[in-house]
């Protein structure tokens, strides 16, 4: 076997044993509510919760080249707009989900307009603007939403005449169905020319500029999208939590969607497996190991993250080494 052939087959193989390994987190996640206890079931609804505004922050920030830190103003959007649905129209939890995405989604169109202006710091500074002016307008809006205290709602139904969604692992499958199915949304997008499009401006803006590329509108287009994912998110934690409040959306939750989103792979499965860690670490493994000392964990999973940049940017050098040389061998 040639050399170039060696390459080849590490290359596939290397391929096939992510699909591997993706597969198996798909089961054991969806194995979960029978082997885990209720407590940490819950936790993994919420690292689902957390996990999509990451996927929404990974759309921005590693593809488009938008660090943003405002993506939790979306999940308040998109939370109390599910919550209204289910208090003045239906129990649905698929038309509660439904609206929040689509009322967030809105929401970012018109944020966006204004937002996708700007870049780097500006942009980074601009949504956390954004994200703290929504949580202290929905604190203080007390009739719609409940003030501080938040509003209840109750248990979804998943069809128009059947009972009541009570069941915490039931729940917990519920929201892990519509995080697949938004991730591979996500995924397709990214796959597609808008994806293509999106990190080529990342990468090089002026020159996809000068190609002929509607750089402003697809950064815009890419804005509402993650917002609608965002709002998703919001819309899921009220089926799963029966409860929405402004902290839910607050500025620690952004920057942890943040973390997470850069935390492993670089892509919307690693954005979901970030959020994962993070809640593990936080709510799992503190209080087992640093009672009290959360924040201080967490900081050393961000130094960790930040440290595997360097890593990161030495692995992809050798990718395109390697790719360079399977095309030398080709001709």
């Amino acid at each position: 076997m040639t050399s170039q052939q060696n390459l080849t087959a590490f290359v596939t193989e290397s391929a096939a044993a992510r699909h591997r390994g993706a597969v198996l987190v798909a089961a054991a996640a969806i194995a979960a509510p029978w082997v885990l206890d209720a407590y940490t079931i819950s936790l993994g609804s919420y690292a689902i919760v957390l996990g999509l505004v990451a996927v929404s922050v990974h759309l921005l920030t590693v593809n488009a080249g938008l660090p943003t830190l405002g993506q939790g103003a979306y999940l308040i959007i998109g939370g109390y707009t599910a919550a209204t649905v289910s208090t003045d129209l239906t129990s649905n939890g698929l038309i509660q989900l439904l609206a929040g995405t689509v009322a967030a989604a809105l929401a970012a169109a018109l944020v966006g307009i204004f937002a996708t202006r700007t870049r780097a710091t500006t942009f980074l500074i601009s949504t956390l603007a954004v994200g703290v002016l929504t949580q202290t307008l929905a604190s203080r809006a007390v009739p719609v939403t409940g003030g501080d205290a938040g509003r209840t709602v109750e248990p979804i139904t998943l069809w128009p005449g059947t009972l009541a969604v009570t069941s915490i692992g039931y729940l917990y499958l519920y929201a892990l169905a519509c995080a697949f199915t938004l991730m591979g949304v996500v995924a397709l997008l990214l796959r597609s020319r808008f994806g293509l499009a999106l990190r080529a401006i990342s990468g090089h803006e002026l020159r996809t500029r000068a190609s002929g590329h509607p750089a402003d509108r697809l950064l815009w287009l890419a804005y509402i999208v993650a917002g609608g994912v965002a709002g998703a998110a919001g819309a899921i934690l009220v089926a799963v939590r029966h409860t929405i409040a402004p902290a839910d959306g607050g500025f620690v939750v952004s920057a942890l969607a943040l973390l997470a989103a850069l935390l492993t792979t670089r892509t919307p499965a690693g954005a979901m497996l970030g959020a994962v860690i993070i809640v593990a670490v936080r709510d799992l493994l503190a209080p087992a190991v640093l009672a009290g000392h959360a924040a201080a964990l967490l900081g050393a999973v961000f130094l960790a993250a930040a440290g595997r940049g360097v890593a990161v940017q030495v692995i992809r050098r050798w990718q395109r080494c390697l790719t360079a040389v399977l095309q030398w061998g080709r001709r």
